[in-house]
């Protein structure tokens, strides 16, 4: 049996999944800022990953060129030939999608328009605006044999223009400075924008005044940003300060892409191509503006009326059902398991949880793992009171959570100056688990209070990212919790434990036992997995094995998919759906079986070789007759989604759920149904 025949190519997979979040931004369903916004989602996920994926493939190309991934056989360089090709596509979708929702939004009013049709008044407003606010700031530059090229910065703007003096050809270089806005609202009626980059385009001439020149342009280019600390440290100084260093290195890494406003000139592409040391293949020209920061503020410019109806209704997250927030977290949680669903419901009983643990004379210690937070935290202020308070308090914190490791050094030195023991974890291994104790006295015993959830103890995009926070006083799991701190503090991978799956070591043999229990089951069997991106080989060929023995196998993946469903004999009773919509789904959900006899577990670890193998994870068992019941219920509604979801096909691609026309089949919108109950 050939591997391409059920098995897709990670990177290739991820681009169609991009493909997907383009396909919101066409949907006439969903309100015109709400599109605006996913042409914004793809550009940054386009962006992140050509500075990780792609980075990675260049430099496997460079050091192992015989190398070949484990799903199709394809080398670094292929690899990267495809994802250049696939890429380019994706260019002009979406363009053709920018274009659209533009010409929609000029029928509303809302334009984006161009210098030369401005009116006089408001070329006059634009002059100003530029001599008071741009021209202080900007820092223009030549290059030529006297001048050299200076070390351009990843995503940013930088508007470029061939020059002659005295047939002599230069280049001339104006970084746009990343503190004024990218867009400039125009008149009194905030309903008029010019970019402004293109206002810094407007007055190249004045800038360069002493040249003629022959072609402008914008331009943007995309470093490298996968720097492993393996090879960069040496553990003779502190790992923050080596974590502070190595992300210097990141602004001079390599170039991986470089985007320009439009077509190059013949001299403007000769230097990009020499001087920036790029292949043709790694320019792409758009038409969509280069940076895509503003469709987030432009609803908080825009005519309070207008854009609320222009946007997706407001949603306030609301008070858990299942808490009682006149009564004691701690006591709540004694009695019973509890389980929060975000975005749907608050944050707030955990977060209550976490302050009244630190105000607890019973409390002997607070452990948790950190991997992002956001930029405000009323977590690290109870953290950080909780140790004023004399409680033992130990925060592992990843400092190499991607993008978002200076906040991390930075939450590291508030917590450490407030008292508490900060750990950084095991070398060579990321700590992704989201996991929580609370270790108390309860009269004269000891008392667990272990909270484990499927997403970041981050307070901002809890309002944004589904995730389940599970909280219980199981003492065995409270015990595994204990083993679990202890061996990560220690650097100790292989620790054993009761009712906890943890990686790299003892959660995916675990979940592949599950899988054989349901193939020893053949037709009787089911599997219902809810993920982010499923790529780990052996889970693959288990879930593959699974379905030629019979097992009924739904797949709910968000993002990467790397198995192919829906091949006879194959993976015919495999279906695999995506689902991109208001929310972004990030809660791992794991059922095995089906009825009384289903066992279901939550936590941080997608079915990825990364999770699975190379980092440190938890999943938990849920016991609670309760919960299970609510988060089979969110497994139902995702599996009758036919407005959000995709279903993948054998080729790769994925598909609208055909709805006969003269069918009476109901609609279903997972998330507006959870967002309505």
């Amino acid at each position: 049996m050939k591997h391409e025949i059920y098995k897709q190519n990670r990177e290739l997979s991820w681009l169609r999944f991009n493909e997907r979040v383009l396909e919101e931004a066409n949907d006439k369903t969903v309100p015109l800022l709400e599109r605006l916004k996913f042409v914004s989602i793809f550009t940054s996920n386009l962006d992140e990953f050509f500075m990780i994926r792609v980075g990675i493939l260049f430099k496997m190309a460079e050091i192992k060129k015989h190398w070949k991934d484990n799903k199709c056989q394809m080398t670094a360089s292929e690899q990267l030939d495809a994802i250049f090709s696939e890429t380019s596509k994706l260019y002009k979708k979406k363009d053709s999608t920018y274009s659209q929702i533009k010409s929609e939004l000029s029928e509303q009013g809302i334009e984006f328009v161009a210098y030369k049709k401005c009116n006089k008044e408001e070329k006059k407003f634009l002059k100003e605006y530029y001599q008071d606010n741009i021209l202080p700031l900007l820092s223009p530059q030549i290059v030529d044999a006297r001048h050299p090229t200076p070390n351009l910065q990843s995503k940013i703007s930088y508007i470029v223009a061939s020059l002659k003096n005295k047939n002599k050809n230069i280049l001339g270089l104006v970084q746009c400075p990343a503190t004024i806005p990218e867009i400039i609202p125009i008149g009194d009626d905030s309903k008029r924008f010019i970019f402004a980059e293109e206002l810094i385009v407007e007055h190249i001439d004045e800038i360069f005044s002493m040249y003629k020149i022959s072609d402008k342009n914008i331009i943007c280019i995309t470093r490298n940003g996968d720097l492993t600390t393996d090879e960069e440290t040496d553990g003779s100084e502190d790992y923050r300060n080596q974590m502070k260093l190595i992300l210097k290195k990141r602004r001079v890494s390599f170039i991986v892409r470089v985007e320009a406003a439009k077509s190059l000139s013949s001299e403007l592409e000769e230097f990009i191509l020499r001087t920036l040391k790029v292949q043709k293949k790694q320019i792409f020209v758009t038409s969509a503006p280069l940076k895509m920061k503003f469709p987030f503020s432009l609803p908080e410019i825009l005519p309070v009326e207008l854009s609320g109806k222009l946007s997706y209704p407001l949603f306030s997250p609301v008070d858990s059902k299942s808490v009682d927030a006149k009564t004691s977290m701690i006591s709540q949680i004694s009695e019973r398991d509890l389980m929060l669903s975000y975005p749907y419901e608050k944050m707030d009983p955990f977060l209550k949880l976490i302050k009244e643990a630190a105000e607890d004379p019973n409390t002997l210690s607070i452990k948790i793992t950190i991997y992002r937070l956001a930029h405000r935290a009323k977590l690290v202020d109870y953290l950080c009171r909780a140790a004023e308070n004399g409680i033992e308090v130990t925060t592992l914190i990843e400092l190499r959570a991607r993008f978002d490791e200076l906040n991390n050094i930075d939450w590291s030195e508030r917590l450490e100056d407030a008292g508490c023991h900060v750990l950084y974890g095991p070398e060579g291994y990321k700590v992704h688990s989201k996991i929580c104790l609370i270790t108390r006295r309860n009269d004269s015993q000891i008392q667990y209070i272990t909270q484990i959830g499927t997403g970041n103890y981050n307070e901002k995009t809890c309002k944004l990212y589904t995730d389940i926070s599970f909280m219980t006083s199981d003492v065995q799991i409270g015990k595994d919790a204990v083993e679990f701190f202890k061996n990560v503090c220690i650097g100790n991978l292989g620790g054993k434990y009761s009712k906890l799956l943890v990686s790299p070591l003892g959660l995916k043999s675990k979940i592949l036992q599950l899988i054989d229990s349901e193939i020893a089951k053949k037709s009787e069997g089911a599997l219902t997995f809810k993920m982010n991106s499923l790529t780990d080989v052996d889970v693959i060929e288990k879930l593959v094995e699974a379905s030629q023995a019979g097992v009924k196998i739904n797949l709910i993946i968000r993002g990467i998919c790397c198995l192919l469903p829906g091949i006879p004999g194959i993976t015919d009773n495999i279906t695999i759906r995506s689902i991109v919509g208001k929310f972004l789904e990030h809660s791992r959900i794991y059922a095995f079986g089906k009825g009384a006899k289903e066992q279901i577990f939550i936590g941080s670890a997608d079915m990825m070789t990364r999770n699975t193998e190379n980092r440190v994870e938890v999943i938990t068992p849920i016991k609670s007759k309760e919960i299970k019941n609510r988060l089979r219920s969110i497994l139902n509604i995702m599996l009758l989604d036919n407005v959000k979801a995709r279903l993948l096909q054998p080729s790769g691609k994925y598909i609208k759920i055909p709805i006969e026309s003269s069918s009476d089949e109901k609609l279903v919108n997972a998330q507006e149904m959870q967002c309505e109950e």
